[in-house]
């Protein structure tokens, strides 16, 4: 869940000064992509049972921090690119009708990847 929110918020940051932004999904990061998946995630540190999830969304509810779900959708509509991993949907047996095909752009393999970063100023692996 963290994760998500801090590469949501720093590329909706980007797409908001400008930059074109392109994230690759792969492996638990492509579960987040599914069907009612966004939410799911625990806490990548402390997720304690599911309790540090909870107190943190509630801290993060009383700060008025947009939800994973409005996040994802203002970086679509500011123009920021969603690539998924198809070698991680194989060896985990994920199929595109249950991703949220609305918010993909591309789906590839590392090469895919690789070559939309290339000639990027900045990259960051989350």
């Amino acid at each position: 869940m963290d994760k998500l929110y801090s590469a949501l918020i720093l590329g909706n940051g980007a797409l908001a000064m400008g930059m074109d932004v392109s994230m690759y999904f792969t492996f638990w990061g492509l579960q987040r992509l599914k069907k009612g998946g966004l939410e799911k995630g625990p806490l990548s540190k402390m997720n304690m049972l599911g309790l540090g999830k909870w107190m943190i969304k509630r801290r993060m509810k009383q700060a008025n921090v947009a939800s994973l779900e409005r996040l994802m959708n203002d970086y679509k509509e500011l123009g920021g690119k969603i690539l998924a991993c198809e070698m991680t949907m194989e060896i985990m047996g994920v199929k595109a009708d249950e991703l949220r095909s609305e918010w993909i752009d591309e789906y590839g393999a590392v090469g895919t990847y690789i070559n939309e970063a290339r000639d990027a100023q900045i990259t960051l692996f989350i």
